[in-house]
């Protein structure tokens, strides 16, 4: 296991985090404490949940589980969606912060929180309330680094400038969606997290399961996330179900057999190799051996090369016109 300094800090956390959306719905609270175990036996060190993720009940198992040891993790979690029918039971003001992280910290039984991010950008809130909050959780102790998830690249830039105009502490990372079939952050977001020094967390680095190596056919899936996606299957199923896909899917499967590997560890491994943290969202506890897999190897150059030819997303405007203006 490799750890590395996260952003601009000198904060260490492991290459790959542990993803607990499933803590509490999909794994009940033993398959998720075993889940936990295994990660933490083998190298991880950074465990990332948020106050919504089974109304409260992720943080909650995690708050028991790492009893004794808190002070070996790296704890992140999250604040934006609604935890109840109030209008400020939700948001990124200041009032609905504090409410959130006072709440996030008796559910986890700690007195800080590592990594505090805001879930989604808020379109109701001015971004200067927000940065102020988050700088006041530093100082205050509560919280040692911050950062956010779901913001667009224009987005991150003004929070940003925002505190560094007003000398707030600044966000350090962004997670967002990114795997090999949703590389949309490649646009955007990606370039200002490079130029600004912010670490990534890929969320949803198998694609919803479908990089899992379980859909080799363009019928229904018979397991899986998306199988057991109820009435909703048909619409989750068609925006991964693309002759694009699935000859991803038939490269993974071809670098996967040279190095004797699963689907799921090429894909992971292919975030790796970028310096990019996967969050592995593990249901199971056969689901976490397979995902940690992806440490310890490397793909080759050949092999990146590869898998970006088949995925690479289409290059659109003004993009292509400045790479063409700046070639000629």
């Amino acid at each position: 296991m490799r750890y590395l300094n996260f952003g601009t800090s000198g904060l260490k956390v492991s290459e790959v985090a542990l993803g607990t959306m499933t803590f509490g719905r999909e794994a009940d609270e033993n398959e998720s404490v075993k889940i936990l175990n295994y990660y933490l036996e083998n190298g991880g060190n950074f465990v990332d949940t948020a106050n919504v993720y089974a109304e409260g009940r992720s943080e909650e198992i995690l708050g028991r589980a790492l009893k004794g040891r808190r002070d070996e993790i790296v704890l992140a979690t999250k604040g934006f969606f609604a935890m109840g029918k109030g209008p400020n039971d939700k948001g990124a003001s200041r009032k609905s912060i504090l409410k959130a992280i006072e709440d996030s910290l008796k559910r986890l039984q700690t007195d800080y929180i590592d990594l505090y991010q805001i879930h989604c950008w808020d379109e109701s809130t001015p971004i200067e309330e927000t940065m102020e909050t988050l700088d006041y959780l530093i100082n205050k102790g509560y919280v040692r680094y911050i950062g956010i998830s779901n913001f667009s690249g224009w987005q991150i830039e003004k929070a940003l400038r925002v505190s560094e105009f007003h000398g707030y502490k600044k966000i350090i990372s962004a997670q967002m969606q990114y795997n090999l079939v949703v590389r949309d952050i490649e646009m955007e977001i990606l370039p200002v997290c490079k130029a600004e020094g912010l670490s990534v967390m890929a969320w949803g680095p198998l694609g919803g399961g479908f990089l899992s190596g379980k859909y080799k056919s363009r019928e229904k899936p018979k397991e899986g996330r998306i199988a057991k996606a109820g009435d909703d299957w048909e619409e989750a199923w068609r925006r991964r179900a693309t002759e694009k896909n699935f000859k991803i899917l038939e490269k993974l499967e071809e670098i996967a057999k040279r190095y004797d590997k699963t689907v799921p560890q090429v894909a992971l491994n292919w975030l790796i190799s970028q310096n990019i943290f996967p969050i592995l969202g593990a249901r199971t506890l056969q689901q976490i051996k397979d995902n940690m897999g992806a440490i310890g190897w490397a793909l080759t150059q050949k092999d990146m090369d590869e898998l970006n030819d088949v995925s690479q997303s289409e290059e659109r405007y003004p993009y292509r016109f400045i790479k063409s203006a700046n070639a000629r």
